[in-house]
C-alpha cells in the first residue's frame, strides 16, 4: 500500500491473510499462499495441509486465519486493523465454494461448516477479512 500511495499520491488500501494451525506450530503463517511451494496451487497447499494432519485428533486441529487491513496515506499517516477468525482444519475437503483453504477450514462460529460450504453472506459476516476491514472502518471513523 505504501508503495501504491507513493507512486500514485492517493491513498491505497492492502490486505494480507495468514493462516496459524497450532499442531503445525503456527504454520503455515506468513508462507500461507506458497505453503507447498513458490508455484503451487490452492489445491497443492490444500493437500499438503491435510497430510500433514493426518492422524492429529480434531481436537488439535484448531486454527485461525488473520488478516491484516492497512491504509496508507500520502502524508505518511498509515492505520491498520487486523480480523481473526478461529476455527479448525477439517479432515478431508468439504463444499465448492471459496478459495485457497476454504474447503478444509471450518470457523467456530460456522455450524461445522467449511467456508465452502457456506454462502458468501455467511462467510463474509464471520471471516477474518470482512473482520479486518470492519475494524478498519471504525479506526477511520476515529
Amino acid at each position: 500500500a505504501r508503495a501504491i500511495c507513493d507512486a500514485t499520491g492517493m491513498p491505497a488500501v492492502a490486505d494480507d491473510t495468514g493462516l496459524e494451525v497450532d499442531a503445525l506450530d503456527g504454520a503455515p503463517g506468513v508462507h500461507t499462499a506458497r505453503y507447498a511451494g513458490e508455484n503451487a496451487t490452492y489445491a497443492d497447499n490444500r493437500a499438503k495441509m491435510l497430510e500433514a494432519l493426518r492422524g492429529v485428533d480434531a481436537l488439535r486441529r484448531t486454527a485461525r486465519f488473520r488478516t491484516v487491513a492497512f491504509v496508507a496515506y500520502p502524508d505518511g499517516t498509515e492505520r491498520w486493523a487486523e480480523g481473526v477468525c478461529e476455527g479448525v482444519i477439517a479432515e478431508h475437503e468439504r463444499g465448492a465454494r471459496g478459495f485457497g483453504y476454504d474447503a478444509v477450514f471450518a470457523p467456530r462460529d460456522g455450524n461445522g461448516l467449511t467456508f465452502a460450504e457456506m454462502s458468501l453472506e455467511e462467510k463474509h459476516a464471520l471471516g477474518h477479512r470482512g473482520r479486518a476491514f470492519r475494524a478498519l472502518a471504525e479506526v477511520l471513523r476515529r
